[in-house]
């Protein structure tokens, strides 16, 4: 039961494309593409997913754009909030370091 000197064909189960190895020189010999499918049926559902993609487009950029505005109202709530946590509970002492401890 040895291995044929013969070349053999294997087909890509994911994308269908076809594969021609040599077993002799372990090697591709040949490789086919698989046939591209068609994204849109015709040109009214080609159009119709641009106008999508633009208006969710769009849309992200509008957040982004509210996010930005709000930003330093944002940092500004958080630093405060940081201070008076820190203020609650004071340090007790120096910080110890790395080398403080040798």
């Amino acid at each position: 039961m040895g291995m044929s000197d013969e070349v053999f064909e294997v087909m890509c189960p994911d994308c269908g494309a076809r594969i021609k190895v040599d077993p002799v020189t372990r090697s591709i010999i040949a490789h086919t593409s698989a046939p591209k499918k068609k994204t849109f049926e015709d040109f009214g559902d080609a159009a119709r997913a641009l106008r999508e993609a633009d208006a969710r487009r769009d849309s992200l950029f509008a957040q982004s754009l509210d996010a930005q505005k709000n930003k330093d109202d944002v940092l500004a709530k958080k630093f405060a909030e940081a201070v008076k946590e820190a203020k609650k509970t004071p340090l007790a002492g120096k910080p110890l370091r790395d080398f403080d401890l040798d």
